[in-house]
């Protein structure tokens, strides 16, 4: 359902575990990004049949906000430590045995799911902890 009063709002009546107002978030697609879902998979269809592909199933049923998402960049990633969470090896800059290799450091997100670029931070997070504790420094 479109919804143009979209807001994000503190609840006072739910509470978190720890006693702390909860996010009450009310959103929804405006016609246009409807209008938008539709079209694209009508092209993509139009794509594929092109291309010489048979027996094409489009599906113009979109989910709703939030469904489908991959939380990022609540740690960003850099050399200032003013200005950043993490170094370039996602290691924490004011707690040097930390090491985050999800989304925090990622700030900003494509259109493909993330999860090779996940393993790719861990396995070079990881390499370099492996060094340093080799030499002591960690």
């Amino acid at each position: 359902m479109p919804n143009h009063n979209n807001y994000v709002e503190v609840d006072k009546e739910k509470l978190d575990a720890w006693g702390i107002p909860t996010l009450k978030i009310n959103c929804g697609w405006s016609e246009n990004e409807l209008a938008m879902s539709k079209d694209i998979a009508i092209q993509a269809a139009e794509m594929l049949a092109a291309a010489g592909a048979k027996n094409i199933s489009v599906n113009q049923e979109i989910t709703p906000p939030g469904l489908a998402i991959h939380e990022m960049g609540t740690a960003r990633m850099g050399r200032d430590p003013k200005t950043s969470v993490l170094n370039e090896h996602n290691q924490a800059h004011d707690a040097k045995n930390l090491f985050m290799t999800d989304g925090a450091c990622m700030v900003s997100s494509s259109c493909v799911n993330p999860s090779l670029t996940y393993m790719a931070l861990t396995a070079r997070a990881c390499d370099f902890a492996v060094s340093e504790l080799k030499k002591n420094i960690l």
